[in-house]
């Protein structure tokens, strides 16, 4: 395993503690030494296979918001799933450093606006990269999205029309379960996986990578490519 980015470093000390509800999408009740409080919860999909009352979670200090804590990770079949959305761009940056797409890049820039939309990454001024979260997993398949994305479509779209233009252009996966290859979720966004499947034919490259979380360190692992299914 290949170390990434140590996340400790960017949230502070971890707390552990007990998921309890989830009220809204951004919002989850936690237990902390048998008190409750309140945890921002940054990644928006459904997590209903993740966030299961009793199931133990890392929390990091909500320093400057409203609520208590920050939801870091939540334990799954004895792995920690991190969720922290609000770090994948740092982590993607990490990957896209250590050469992890088969080269050295000079120049990376980030969020760069492209029409009415804004593409996670430019690299080297010729090679767009758009970067999403996976979290659902089912029969060893990891599977994207779990709720319809009308957002993460249009950022395929993006990405097909800029490699029409000449640009090299790639969706990349970070993703935090135990699977053995990746596919769109084609029964939760039909849109998005026929959507996906153009833009491989349309020239788009496709990266899933499996990362790993520890708790004790901070640390995030790179483990190993994942391939489609």
């Amino acid at each position: 395993m290949e170390k990434i980015l140590n996340v400790k470093e960017l949230l502070g000390d971890f707390s552990r503690g007990l998921f309890v509800e989830r009220p809204n999408r951004f919002v989850g009740l936690v237990s902390v030494k048998g008190k409750i409080f309140k945890a921002h919860i940054s990644d928006t999909g459904r997590l209903k296979e993740l966030l299961i009352p009793e199931t133990p979670v890392i929390l990091a200090n909500n320093e400057r918001g409203k609520l208590d804590y920050k939801l870091v990770a939540v334990l799954n079949d004895g792995t920690w799933v991190f969720l922290n959305t609000s770090l994948h761009s740092k982590i993607a940056q990490k990957v896209i450093e250590k050469g992890l797409l088969g080269f050295i890049p000079e120049e990376i820039k980030r969020e760069v606006k492209w029409r009415n939309s804004r593409i996670d990454f430019l690299v080297d001024g010729k090679f767009y990269i758009e970067v999403k979260g996976c979290n659902l997993e089912k029969r060893n398949i990891c599977l994207f999205p779990d709720a319809p994305t009308a957002r993460g479509r249009k950022h395929l779209e993006d990405l097909i029309e800029l490699r029409e233009k000449g640009f090299e252009t790639a969706v990349l996966f970070l993703v935090f379960r135990k699977c053995e290859c990746f596919k769109p979720h084609e029964v939760q966004d039909p849109k998005f996986a026929k959507t996906f499947k153009l833009a491989l034919e349309k020239g788009v490259k496709f990266y899933a990578f499996k990362l790993s979380f520890c708790p004790e360190s901070g640390w995030i692992y790179f483990e190993k490519e994942i391939a489609l299914c």
